[in-house]
């Protein structure tokens, strides 16, 4: 079931250097919600405080709270693996496991979770590649290696492993960066059937994707070079790309800078 995240007052370290600053916001439910900014402004560092995959990086360490529903996912008692399970991500170039099959790519999240009988994860595997629209292209060759795909084939079969163990929300950062436009094409229009199933939060430097693929966005800027990266805006995307409330997101959606 997907879940409602709410983030009060966050900020992200980097041994001293603090990265972003302050930031509060609320994503919903079965929604996709947009990060924009220009670079370096804290946006996929903000991304990977909601997975706790940021205290991964040397010296990285959050202060502030993030609640999935009512669970603070910083509390002492809250194990991170048990939360990156919950929150998936999907990263900006595609990283299937090399040596590993189609199938085993799926699977892996699967038996590293828990014990499945073979039955039980064949349905578990064609489900999540149906849900990530590769079934098709993919179901006469699952033994052969994941890495021999197409870069678009392989960002879904990515999105295929991560929905796999059923997770509450998906975030993905720039999923479509490395892709050709009818790859890209394909993940927007997966994206859109994800949410009636998952939260998503996705970063994206394509303004025009954000436009075409979130519900809310949020616009995020640094204040000055060196400074850390500030949510400036957050708001409805039909708003935030034609009426939005502060300057500095006016001018960024135009052009003017970034």
């Amino acid at each position: 079931m997907a879940k409602r995240i709410d983030i009060s007052g966050l900020s992200a370290f980097y041994g001293n250097h603090k990265a972003i600053e302050d930031i509060s916001m609320t994503v919903e439910p079965r929604s996709v919600t947009a990060f924009i900014g220009p670079s370096g402004c804290g946006k996929s560092t903000f991304l990977r405080t909601l997975n706790r995959m940021h205290e991964v990086t040397p010296g990285g360490r959050v202060e502030g709270k993030v609640l999935l529903d009512d669970e603070n996912l910083y509390a002492s008692n809250v194990d991170p693996v048990t939360v990156r399970r919950t929150v998936g991500m999907v990263f900006q170039r595609p990283n299937p496991f090399p040596t590993m099959s189609i199938f085993d790519n799926v699977a892996a999240g699967l038996r590293l979770n828990g014990s499945y009988r073979k039955s039980e994860l064949n349905d578990v595997v064609e489900k999540s590649l149906r849900g990530a629209n590769l079934w098709n292209e993919v179901k006469d060759r699952l033994n052969k290696p994941g890495s021999g795909l197409s870069g678009g084939q392989q960002q879904r079969l990515c999105i295929a492993r991560a929905i796999a163990v059923e997770p509450q929300v998906l975030l993905m950062d720039e999923p479509c960066s490395a892709l050709d436009p009818i790859s890209t094409l394909a993940i927007e229009d997966l994206i859109g059937e994800l949410k009636e199933r998952f939260t998503i939060v996705i970063v994206t430097h394509n303004m025009q994707q954000a436009a075409r693929v979130s519900d809310r966005t949020a616009f995020f800027n640094l204040a000055a070079v060196g400074k850390p990266g500030r949510l400036i805006e957050i708001d409805e995307t039909e708003r935030i790309f034609s009426n939005p409330s502060v300057q500095a997101t006016e001018d960024y959606i135009s052009g003017r800078f970034g």
